[in-house]
């Protein structure tokens, strides 16, 4: 029988960190909402700008490289450096996927004249997703090092804190992608 855990997974200093960027999050998000409750035709209009096939794609993307991290999570539960490591780099893979479907729409907007002064809506586009943009690529780089770490035998069935860390740091990163989805892309 597993003994019940008196914390939550992985260092404690992560979910003092994730709890501040959830909070800049959920600030940017009010931020938002309000501004688009004040200027909604303008939202509408400009929301209808946005692919949202890309987004889709963003979004299954981030949802399976988190069920990629329950896996490497698991794995090293069980004391298998190799496949947590292999798990990992799926995740990062998902990520990498991300960021490029990101790049290809970020690109379609800027070759078409859109800047962050371009109008209210754009402003919160650029800023809220380029945010979590930047977000992405940390929690590529935390997996990277985990997974290394995992490869080289750094990690065991019984000390494994680090791959917990980094699991809840890329389980954020995910999470504030399901939230920033909906918000920009589907409601009107």
């Amino acid at each position: 029988m597993m003994e019940k855990r008196k914390q939550p997974p992985g260092d404690l200093a992560i979910w003092i960190f994730i709890c501040a960027e959830l909070s800049v999050f959920a600030a940017f998000f009010a931020a938002y909402a309000f501004t688009r409750a004040k200027h909604l035709e303008l939202f509408n209009r400009y929301q209808q700008t946005l692919n949202t096939d890309y987004a889709l794609i963003n979004t299954l993307a981030l949802i399976t490289s988190s069920y990629f991290v329950v896996r490497a999570v698991a794995a090293i539960r069980e004391g298998s450096q190799r496949s947590c490591a292999r798990w990992l780099l799926a995740a990062i893979a998902m990520g990498a996927l991300f960021l490029v479907v990101k790049s290809m729409e970020y690109q379609h907007h800027f070759s078409h004249g859109v800047t962050l002064s371009t109008n209210t809506f754009y402003m919160f586009y650029i800023s809220l997703t380029f945010f979590h943009f930047m977000h992405v690529i940390m929690g590529m780089v935390i997996l990277a090092a985990v997974a290394l770490k995992a490869h080289a035998g750094g990690y065991t069935a019984e000390r494994h804190a680090g791959v917990e860390t980094g699991a809840s740091y890329w389980h954020m990163v995910d999470l504030v992608w399901i939230i920033l989805f909906p918000l920009v892309y589907v409601m009107r």
